[in-house]
């Protein structure tokens, strides 16, 4: 799966497919026509209400791959970097970045494929040192 460039509409189809999902269920879920289906498919992004739904009926959630597409191509910076001010927000403060494994098994693999160095994956992916080499002893690559 290439997270660099998503388009969602092309994954949801997929995955209908995959899950052998009527194309009347569809329509019927969403209250639309079956041509409105087809155009959801062929669209590189939806509305994130639609993609809920599409969460929803398809019991996968599409939006885990816009965050890791964030963890890996837009990482936070780095205190060191940025001294940021603290900005009162209505939207909840992460403590950390969540890796997932699909996250973990792609830089892992690009380590072992030998595509990149465990210095390029800091860098270019802004992983701490320490999480990467805990990731190497832990899954004994």
């Amino acid at each position: 799966m290439n997270l660099k460039n998503l388009n969602i509409g092309s994954l949801i189809k997929d995955s209908v497919s995959k899950n052998e999902i009527d194309i009347s269920r569809i329509c019927n879920f969403f209250n639309c026509t079956e041509k409105e289906v087809l155009e959801m498919y062929s669209s590189p992004s939806l509305d994130t209400e639609v993609l809920l739904r599409w969460s929803k009926l398809l019991e996968y959630d599409f939006f885990r791959l816009y965050s890791q597409h964030l963890i890996l191509y837009a990482p936070q910076s780095s205190m060191e970097y940025v001294q940021k001010k603290k900005v009162d927000s209505s939207l909840p403060a992460f403590r950390k970045n969540l890796y997932t494994k699909e996250i973990v098994e792609f830089v892992l693999e690009k380590i072992k494929k030998g595509e990149m160095t465990k210095s390029e994956v800091i860098t270019k992916y802004k992983i701490p040192r320490n999480t990467l080499y805990n990731w190497l002893v832990k899954y004994n690559e």
